[in-house]
This record gives structure tokens, sequence and C-alpha cells, in this order.
């Protein structure tokens, strides 16, 4: 897993910080992400931003009037950027209705210029599933499911805390096939009791559906999440690095190229949403507690929404949707950059450092030394790429760009 690190977000006006660099011209990529943070149920390993919704239900009609009116009060920033891709993730997306969904998505083309053939990404879950809703969902102009399964297993899924069974997984997957040319399936492993036998399984029945696209996450136990406080019994260190090698040798054998730690793929169906964040692409997002990054001629900033939905919705409304907004300095703009950069396999060029943070290359010479003579990164001048070895030890790797403490907790 890669490594992480909490960064105390302080609100400010975004005016530039003193060892800011210069700016970045002409800007990054630019994506759109949409977090709608309700769920059925949360669970326990989960530590995103989302919420168990009221027996009311969930609020769609007050959340889209706040989406808008964020992303309204957000289109200066972006004026005149085309937008390549948009995630809408959670929380459980699909609770929504597709009739939400289809006005959700004009009201952001007729906001933003989408880019001719824009990735348009839906996360969802089986337990929210009807055949009807999936089909309706790609007429809204989805054109990417991401289907979260987790566990063929039912004992597995019960442990953790899903609210789908394996059955349901199943008939959700045949939907997504017929009806997305590009679906992801999410599976996770390292999970409470698992074998590698079991998890050899899962991974056969998911590449039965013959998935254009797979991620494949190991269980970690995050801090405030139900695992943290009552952690399960899971895969040791060493049937972990077994089950990793097992993914990677079997999806590798069924035609999917790992591309990133964690994510498979054939050819022409990555996430282009998420090589967005690891090659350090700009962002727009919108909805409680999301995340973004935008770049400026002088500066480079991050903004953060209001976390708890209800006082996400009334302050949206109001005109005020950004919580906390920084400058990124120039120690968090190196650190970063590598942290994302480095989860992926092929690398990315060393002048990309450049084009994306407005620094020199040189800034990275001492720890790029230090690495390549670890035999943590690829020997080439112009590549920043992890080796075999650097991605074994990620973790080491990525902390070697960390020149600042971590600054505080969520």
């Amino acid at each position: 897993m890669s490594a992480t690190r909490t960064i105390r977000l302080v609100p400010a006006r975004p005016e530039r910080a003193p060892d800011a660099p210069v700016g970045v011209v002409p800007a990054p990529p630019l994506a759109l992400y949409v977090h709608l943070p309700w769920c059925v149920r949360k669970c326990p390993y989960c530590d995103f931003n989302s919420f168990e919704h009221s027996p009311e239900g969930v609020p769609e009609e007050r959340y889209l009037e706040a989406l808008t009116a964020d992303l309204d009060a957000a289109l200066p920033d972006v004026w005149g950027r085309s937008v390549r891709t948009v995630f809408i993730g959670g929380g459980t997306p699909s609770l929504f209705s597709p009739e939400t969904v289809d006005r959700l998505l004009a009201i952001v083309r007729a906001r933003l210029p989408l880019l001719p053939g824009a990735e348009v990404t839906l996360e969802a879950n089986p337990g929210t599933f009807e055949a009807q809703r999936f089909a309706a969902f790609a007429q809204a102009g989805v054109t990417r499911l991401s289907v979260g399964v987790q566990s063929f297993s039912d004992r597995a899924l019960a442990a953790l805390g899903r609210v789908h069974g394996a059955d349901e997984a199943r008939r959700a997957l045949e939907v997504a096939a017929t009806r997305f040319a590009a679906f992801n399936i999410d599976l996770m492993y390292g999970l409470p009791g698992q074998s590698l036998a079991e998890c050899a399984q899962d991974l056969a029945e998911a590449l039965s559906y013959d998935p254009p696209h797979l991620s494949v996450y190991h269980l970690a136990i995050e801090p405030g999440t139900a695992f943290a406080t009552h952690p399960p019994q899971v895969a040791g260190d060493d049937l972990a690095a077994d089950m990793q090698v097992l993914v990677e040798e079997r999806t590798g054998a069924a035609g999917l190229k790992q591309y990133e730690v964690s994510a498979y793929a054939r050819p022409g169906r990555r996430c282009e949403h998420n090589v967005n964040y690891w090659q350090f692409g700009d962002y727009l997002g919108i909805g409680a507690g999301a995340h973004g990054k935008i770049s400026f001629a002088d500066r480079i900033v991050r903004e953060q929404r209001h976390r708890n939905p209800l006082r996400y919705m009334d302050a949206a409304i109001a005109g005020d949707a950004v919580e906390e907004r920084r400058v990124l300095a120039r120690d968090d703009l190196v650190f970063e950059f590598m942290l994302n950069a480095l989860r992926l396999v092929d690398g990315v060029p060393l002048a990309l450092f450049a084009r994306h943070t407005g620094l020199d290359p040189g800034e990275l010479a001492p720890e790029l030394r230090a690495a390549r003579e670890r035999g943590l990164l690829d020997g080439d001048p112009g590549l920043l790429r992890p080796t075999e070895l650097g991605r074994r030890f990620l973790n080491d790797l990525q902390q070697m760009f960390l020149r600042t403490p971590v600054t505080g907790a969520p």
C-alpha cells in the first residue's frame, strides 16, 4: 500500500506562500470529482467521508442544489479550461436515482466544457443494484462503472460489513459487462480469515467477467475506523505478500497490465481520472468533504469542502462551500508530486515535475541520487520510475521525498 501523510489544511486566502514556486503555465489537465457521501451502512474498514443515510432517504434535491451552487462559485478558478474526466464517487453514488445523475451531468455540461469522449465514472455497489438502474446510468451519460465487489465469498463480505451478497455481485457484474464497454471491479485481499486459495478463487471469479479494468487493494486498518477500534484477524505480511504476487501473476496472464500499484487494465482502459491524480494534474472537487487542487499562474492551491453533508448543503447554497484552503509550499509540492507519481509502474518523465509543479527538477537531485543508490529508482536520468524493489518498498521510497514533518490529524 502507498504511504499516507495527513496535511492540516489551514483556512486562508489563497495568497502566494513565501516559499511557493512561480506557478504553473500552462495549467495541467483538469478533472472534476463529485462526492456523494451517503451509504446504506458504513463499512468498518472505510475511512472515506461517508455517512449512513437517514430513514427518510437521501436528500437528492437539496444536495443537487448545493452541488450546483458549489460548482457555480468555483467556476472563476477554472474559467476557460476543459474537463477531461468526471468521477462521481462516495459514499455510494448509485443510491442516487439515474434521473438525478442525469440532471447532475447536464448541470456540469452547461457550465464546464467536457472534452469529446470524456470519461465519466460512477461508483456503484451491488447492494444498490437493479438492472434497469445500471442501464439508466449509461443513458444519463455515465461511460464507466466501478463496481465495489470486494469479494465473492459471503463469509468475507459479512466480515467486511458489506450490505450485498456474492450472488448480488455476480448479477451486477453480468449487467455491467453488457451495458458498459468500460467497467471496473474492485477487489480486496488480506481479508479476515482469508487463505491464499480463497484469494485465488476471488481473483478467478473476477477475471471470468473479462473486466477491462481491475482494482485490487490490500485491506488496511485505517485510524478512526471501526476496524481500528476492534481489529479483525487479518493476513500477516508474508501471506499478504504472497497474495500480491498471485494477483500480479494472474492478472498478467489474463491480459491485464499493471499500471499502478493497485490497478490493472487492458490496453486503452486505464482509469484516466486516477491517472490524472497520479500525474499531479488539477482537479476540482465538489460535494461534502471533497478535495481539490487547482494551479494558477503564481500558486497551486488545495481546497476542502465542508465534510458534514448537512453543513455542506447549507454552506454551499449560501456560497461558502469551501471550508479550508491553502497554498502549497515548495517542500509540500516535492513530496506530493512524488507520492503520486511513484505509484505508476511506468513512472513519469522528469520533465513532468517541472510542468506540473513550477519547480526546477534540480530540486529533486539529492533524493533521486539516494534512491538510485539504494536500487529503489530506475537509473534513467530523464525518468521517475520505481524499480521492482522500489515498488515492493514503496512507502520507504516515497518517504525519502518527505522534507517536512506531518502537521496534524484530520
